[in-house]
């Protein structure tokens, strides 16, 4: 049995959230599938994607479920769902937009209203490789992720800084919260013993998806390509 329960990963839902252009859809892909497209070539995210993503942490294997969310004002009745059932937040700004910084705020006021606040945050300055034009410096992002008691890292999905180590930090600090997924796998479980001959995640609520299935990976289709 212990072998058994070792053997079953851990499901974490993941959001990553922040203003439009700040880099979102770019960590993801540098992070799931070690790409990165130009600026020029992204697009914005339209409403909610997702990646599915395997890793191992702590001794555990953990099972991501990775929502980009879009950052336009007016996809915001639309994203608002998917906090549901998130156990972690990747909360993004551009260090050469000091506008997108600025809003971090008005992101945790939403917060307050979405999650518990045993959710492991984690406060991500991207865009490093834009030192030239930095209008954020590194110690103001730390101060203000210390006054959120927040994780925090700066990165660059351009140059892979920080990208790894911030899905890393985040997913280590769920890990040392039981609380936050220990409960979600014996829940899944008494949902399977209830429910007979019918696809869990044609019943799921918006922003939760079967976790459990044992079907691979590319069944739960795209994510964002941007």
């Amino acid at each position: 049995m212990a072998s058994q329960e070792k053997a079953t990963p851990v499901n974490v839902k993941l959001l990553l959230i922040g203003n439009s252009s700040v880099g979102k859809s770019s960590l993801l892909l540098r992070f799931s599938d070690e790409q990165w497209l130009p600026e020029d070539e992204s697009s914005a995210t339209i409403g909610v994607d997702f990646r599915v993503h395997k890793m191992e942490v702590k001794g555990k294997k953990v099972k991501l479920s990775i929502w980009d969310t879009a950052g336009q004002e007016r996809f915001r009745t639309i994203t608002s769902s998917y906090y549901r059932g998130a156990q972690g937040i990747i909360l993004v700004y551009d260090v050469a937009n000091r506008e997108s910084f600025d809003a971090l705020p008005r992101w945790y006021s939403e917060l307050e209203t979405y999650v518990s606040p045993s959710v492991v945050k984690i406060i991500v300055g991207n865009k490093v490789d834009k030192e030239f034009s930095r209008q954020v410096s590194y110690a103001e992002g730390q101060a203000f992720a210390k006054r959120m008691n927040s994780l925090f890292i700066e990165a660059s999905a351009k140059t892979s800084i920080g990208v790894k180590d911030t899905f890393d930090e985040v997913v280590a600090k769920i890990i040392d919260t039981p609380e936050l997924w220990a409960s979600v796998g014996s829940s899944n479980k008494s949902k399977a013993s209830r429910t007979t001959g019918t696809d869990a995640r044609a019943t799921s609520m918006p922003g939760t998806i079967d976790l459990n299935d044992s079907r691979e990976d590319e069944s739960y289709g795209g994510g964002c390509g941007c």
